[in-house]
């Protein structure tokens, strides 16, 4: 399970179902044992019963056992039929083993089982013995119980009542059968009431996520979550993470303050060192070390510039103090003027760009200079990490109400666990990505796109496979965005 709400289900169902069959299985063997208690007592009063039939008949009339036409004992016709009101299993065995009367029940058996229960009655001598026997071949299970006769005369040995277990077990397998059909029922109700319980439990948690994820940036770390009136584990929750975006509030201003302040105090020493390096240059019979070192200060001079108007550009779109100017432009005059300035690069790199723009204008509100930056910025970066005989290719287009436009190129690519991070401030996929060497810049140009693309709406996306080149995808709306407020 991916989510609380479907584990805490799963756990509820999981214990109810153990607790129902647990309950079901207990109350089986007690109705089994119960079943088999009843059964016990009745054979034993059965065997009761009728050893007390035998022994008032005896004192009342004297001999109970007369000779049938095959010279065999049996008993007198009138004892037999009072005993064929008992019912199961009766059988009523004379001193000598030999067999004086069976039951309905019992004629029914064949002979072979006939004379196994014979058997079982002529074993003791005295006494009561009982157990459970398999009448074979194929026959029932029988619980019994021997009582050896007394008071009834010499003639008589013992009597064996018995029952068919199956009597005893109807019932306990009858109430299983309702179970198993009752248990999936309470099943599938103890999923429906677990959805429902952690569905109620767990509203106030789905609640608390959807407002944490709409804190997405800097700019929204003024709001906080709504605290229950009850101060339970969830009110704590809530409570914990209000404090913890307070002090993520304060350290965000503060590093917006610093990295604006900073930005903006060192674009005027900036701007005077390149205005004094750049007049130095100038002077007439220069030697040539003190202007190598010049021209050298004056790109670092360049460098750092770029990188503090990145800094405060990004400061800027923290704080929500970066507007855009839109208006209606045709994209394809943008992506023409980008181009100029990409083949001048490309043509240092060895790199041929190519253009594709349709025929028909692609008006849409934008600001024009955000819009040719982010364009500039990701031909740069194609042609900067192309290698020499490769290609850039910038096509832009309209479709479903939306543009796009994608810079692709046949460069080195990124790998694919780099991927993640490359819109990240300061991030440098790998070596050949360095600050230095032909491959400068300070990691904040992509960043600044993906803000660029976001501010108009859109989105911007990238494919990448190492070795195989790059395609970054830039898609903005037609109509602008409704300003939140």
């Amino acid at each position: 399970m991916q989510t609380l709400r479907g584990r805490l289900t799963a756990w509820y169902s999981g214990a109810l179902a153990l607790t129902l069959a647990a309950f079901a299985g207990v109350l089986y063997l007690d109705r089994r044992s119960a079943s088999y208690q009843d059964l016990d007592q009745r054979i034993q009063s059965e065997a009761s019963l009728t050893a007390g039939i035998l022994a008032e008949s005896y004192r009342a009339r004297g001999t109970l056992v007369r000779a049938d036409t095959a010279q065999r004992p049996v008993l007198i016709p009138d004892l037999a039929a009072l005993l064929e009101a008992v019912p199961d299993f009766l059988v009523i065995t004379a001193r000598d083993g030999s067999l004086l009367f069976a039951s309905s029940d019992a004629r029914a058996l064949t002979f072979q089982q006939v004379e196994q229960l014979r058997s079982l009655a002529s074993a003791p001598l005295s006494g009561r013995s009982s157990g459970t026997v398999r009448l074979e071949p194929n026959g029932p299970k029988i619980h019994y119980v021997v009582h050896y006769v007394t008071g009834a005369g010499p003639e008589f040995g013992a009597i064996l009542a018995g029952a068919d277990v199956r009597t005893a077990e109807l019932g306990p397998d009858e109430l299983l059968s309702t179970f198993a059909l009752v248990l999936p029922l309470g099943l599938a109700l103890a999923l429906l009431m677990g959805s429902w319980i952690s569905r109620r439990a767990l509203a106030a948690v789905d609640r608390i996520i959807t407002e944490v994820r709409e804190i997405t940036d800097g700019r929204s770390l003024h709001r906080r979550l709504a605290e229950p009136l009850m101060k339970d584990e969830l009110g704590r929750l809530a409570e914990t993470l209000n404090q913890m975006m307070t002090r993520l509030e304060r350290s965000f201003a503060a590093l917006r303050r610093f990295t604006a302040d900073a930005s903006h105090e060192l674009k005027t020493p900036l701007t005077v060192l390149r205005a004094g390096v750049e007049r130095a240059i100038t002077t007439p019979n220069l030697p040539q070390d003190t202007l190598a070192t010049l021209e050298e200060t004056l790109q670092e001079i360049k460098r750092m510039t770029e990188l503090v108007d990145a800094l405060l550009t990004l400061a800027r779109a923290d704080e929500g103090i970066a507007p855009l100017h839109r208006e209606p432009v045709d994209l394809r005059g943008i992506v023409e003027e980008v181009r100029e300035t990409g083949e001048l690069l490309a043509e240092e790199s060895g790199v041929r760009v190519e253009v594709a723009t349709p025929p028909e204008p692609i008006v849409v509100a934008v600001d024009a200079t955000r819009i040719r930056q982010l364009i500039l910025n990701l031909l740069t970066n194609a042609v900067k990490y192309t290698p020499p005989g490769g290609t850039v290719r910038m096509q832009l287009g309209s479709a479903n109400g939306r543009v796009t436009l994608s810079v692709a190129d046949t460069g080195i690519g990124i790998a694919p666990g780099d991927l993640p991070h490359i819109f990240d401030r300061f991030w440098r996929a790998d070596s050949a990505r360095t600050r230095t060497g032909e491959r400068s810049g300070a990691g904040l140009g992509l960043a600044i796109c993906k803000w660029i693309a976001e501010a108009h709406g859109g989105r911007i996306d990238v494919v990448s496979r190492p070795g195989r080149g790059t395609t970054f995808t830039v898609t903005l709306p037609r109509e602008p965005p409704v300003t939140k407020t």
